[in-house]
């Protein structure tokens, strides 16, 4: 059974890679209901909580992954466990060669047009096989979405993979996973599909390795800062509770 960790205002889980993938199997094979998938990282711990719904959303979601390096540390730091990252990139890959071994539909909802398309354009020269279901970029007005459901349950794909950026992909498929009739598996990758697409380069592998991806892309993006500003307030709070574990 996969861990639950409480790290300061949100949670992670300390899975694998492969533990990800066998859920998966047990999801799509066995399951009854939508089952999530999301990305815990430093920002989250300060956006989820304003949001009532979307904090209960991310609380019981299925898998919470170890998306960023800073959950990982928080971790070792506050509980003495070693856990494995596991990005949401990473894992969206992973899924898809499962999907293409086992013949599993996909649909992708999320980003511009254009980037939709190349993204899903090259998943199936990356995954011959793969049977994408269905697709719709993100910018769909709300009069249309009972449309974009029916798309969905019509597809008849198992498998959805949104990328309409956090909160946004939470919020939909909290108001949403009732209505969908086939999918069993929901992921919110985020910014993916532009990475995918070749839109935006992802950072070299010795800084996944070195677990900076998040300092290539403040320096290749400096827009970024507004949002990674977090970290060092993320990291103080993580050392203050650890200060309190230890002396209270």
């Amino acid at each position: 059974m996969v861990q639950r960790y409480a790290v300061l205002n949100i949670w992670v889980d300390d899975v694998t890679t492969q533990e990800v993938l066998d859920a998966v199997v047990d999801f799509v094979e066995k399951g009854s209901r939508v089952h999530t998938i999301f990305a815990s990282n430093p920002e989250k711990n300060f956006s989820v909580p304003q949001d009532p719904i979307l904090y209960e959303k991310f609380k019981k979601a299925d898998l919470l992954l170890p998306d960023g390096i800073g959950m990982v540390l928080a971790v070792k730091c506050l509980y003495g466990v070693r856990m494995e990252r596991v990005t949401g990139i990473g894992t969206m890959q992973a899924i898809c060669r499962l999907a293409a071994e086992r013949g599993y539909g996909v649909f992708i909802y999320g980003a511009k047009e254009e980037v939709n398309k190349a993204a899903v354009d090259n998943l199936g020269k990356m995954f011959p096989g793969l049977q994408i279901a269905g697709r719709a970029h993100g910018y769909q007005p709300e009069d249309q979405m009972e449309a974009l459901v029916q798309r969905l349950n019509d597809s008849g794909a198992e498998i959805l993979f949104l990328a309409l950026g956090s909160p946004k992909q939470e919020q939909w498929i909290a108001r949403y996973e009732g209505r969908l009739e086939h999918v069993r598996v929901c992921q919110g990758i985020g910014g993916t599909l532009d990475v995918l697409a070749g839109k935006t380069k992802r950072a070299p592998l010795i800084f996944r390795r070195l677990g900076l991806e998040w300092l290539y892309r403040l320096v290749t993006e400096p827009k970024r800062w507004k949002r990674q500003k977090v970290y060092p307030v993320f990291a103080g709070q993580v050392l203050w509770a650890k200060m309190k574990k230890f002396f209270w």
